[in-house]
């Protein structure tokens, strides 16, 4: 429970500086003082760093994503967008092609938002919000090295710095390191058993280049987005995402042996062959800002720290330290998010030290990772090589049931609302099965498939460069 007149400050350590652990620090600080534990030197403005390759990349915060940010940090959201983002409508500012090849009708949706804007500044916007609070403190350039205590509780954590090597005592210790994390082998070496792994990588590549955005599309493009066809392997898509600075995001992803590659003169090829080529079309005359950057780093992991049947007190992971996720689904920043809000809840009814406060996290934490890793699974298990390990019967009832309701969708908007409410991480996957949806998917009205993209012919002629 939160710090009252007399009472003693406990103290949490988060490891990583990461939109999750930046997040988790936010939420802890109402409980504990808070120390930030960052490998990295953190750039003074919205640039990359090391630490995180992927921020080259196309992002997107979904709904569910950006009424957590706000649930988290109010007025956050208001900040990115003074800086240069947007909150697009989720159908309504956006041209999108469905994995089973239908494009879905725009609508304005009040229930959806997309938050959009490159991820460098996302991330700074972020770290300059939660670390000007007094109560977070920042070491840079230090290291994790592994867990202090035993099986039954962690009691803070050995770092590596220009200091040398040192204890950290903690009430709690939160793991935000992302796709590196280490807890695996820091709680075996604690005498826990290994924790259960899964791993689904459809081997998907990514190229991304800037574009300086026609003058005329400047703050009211749509996203243009192209999605990969699981059915036709290798699967290719692209998405063009509109962010601050006069830019087009432009990011291409393929399977094994589809990858787009990093050779400039073949960045606008690779789109114009994808199953349609509206990007393609959409980039042929526009000025490129700088050269191709590529990531091979996709697999969706999971590990399954809410089964273990023994948890240590004071210790948490959240994030991508629980589950990496394919980023063409734009869900890691929401779970991120979700994660945080989890950790709030749990907080906000039971003593951050008490027997099973960590356990109780864990399992919370777990609920939004298992929703998008659904998804995400559901899709990319169907690829070739994906996984030794086949889709349980679960994932491929889901996989051929979303793929019923994306088509549904395509036609119905009672239907698209309802999926939109699942995709966007805003209600779990049970929505899918609502009555209203149901009926729209048996008996609701069907209107034709668009037959292309729709692009206004304002739209189209105010890409033209």
């Amino acid at each position: 429970m939160p710090e009252t007149a007399g009472s003693r400050r406990q103290t949490a350590i988060v490891v990583g500086a990461s939109v999750s652990g930046l997040f988790a620090a936010a939420v802890l600080a109402d409980f504990a003082d808070v120390t930030i534990i960052e490998r990295d030197t953190l750039p003074d403005g919205p640039e990359g760093r090391q630490g995180v390759p992927q921020a080259r990349h196309a992002h997107l915060v979904w709904s569910g994503g950006v009424r957590a940010f706000e649930e988290l940090l109010p007025g956050f959201v208001d900040d990115v967008v003074a800086r240069g983002g947007r909150l697009p409508h989720i159908m309504g500012d956006m041209v999108s092609r469905a994995p089973n090849e239908v494009w879905f009708r725009r609508f304005t949706s009040t229930r959806h938002h997309n938050l959009v804007c490159s991820r460098n500044l996302l991330d700074h916007a972020l770290r300059e919000r939660v670390l000007r609070d007094p109560r977070i403190s920042l070491e840079e350039n230090t290291v994790a090295e592994g867990l202090v205590g035993g099986a039954g509780r962690v009691s803070g954590i050995r770092v590596r710095g220009g200091s040398g090597e040192r204890t950290l005592p903690a009430g709690l210790v939160v793991d935000a390191s992302g796709r590196g994390s280490h807890a695996p082998g820091w709680l075996e070496e604690l005498g826990l058993p290994a924790v259960t792994e899964r791993q689904v990588d459809a081997g998907v590549a990514y190229a991304t280049r800037l574009y300086r955005a026609p003058a005329a599309t400047v703050g009211s493009f749509p996203i243009v987005n192209v999605q990969a066809v699981p059915s036709r392997a290798p699967g290719q898509g692209g998405i063009i995402l509109p962010v601050e600075g006069g830019r087009w995001m432009v990011t291409l992803s393929g399977t094994r042996g589809g990858e787009p590659t990093k050779e400039a003169d073949e960045f606008a090829g690779f789109a114009n062959g994808l199953a349609d080529p509206v990007i393609g079309d959409l980039i042929g005359g526009a000025e490129p800002l700088g050269g191709v950057v590529t990531t091979r780093s996709t697999a969706n992991r999971r590990r399954y720290y809410e089964q273990m049947r023994k948890w240590p007190d004071g210790f948490v992971v959240l994030g991508d330290a629980i589950a990496g996720f394919n980023p063409v689904y734009g869900h890691g920043l929401t779970v991120a998010a979700q994660c945080a809000v989890a950790l709030r809840t749990v907080l906000r009814s039971t003593a951050l030290t008490a027997p099973g406060t960590a356990r109780r996290i864990q399992r919370a934490a777990a609920r939004p990772v298992a929703g998008a890793w659904d998804l995400a699974v559901a899709q990319d298990a169907a690829y070739p090589g994906a996984t030794d390990t086949p889709p349980t019967a679960v994932e491929r009832f889901l996989a051929r049931y979303v793929d019923r309701a994306v088509t549904t969708g395509a036609r119905n908007p009672t239907a698209l609302g309802h999926l939109l409410d699942v995709m966007s991480l805003s209600r779990p996957a049970t929505r899918l099965f609502a009555p209203a949806m149901l009926i729209a998917m048996a008996f609701g009205r069907k209107a034709p498939h668009l037959p292309g993209p729709p692009l206004s012919a304002a739209e189209r002629e105010n890409a033209r460069p």
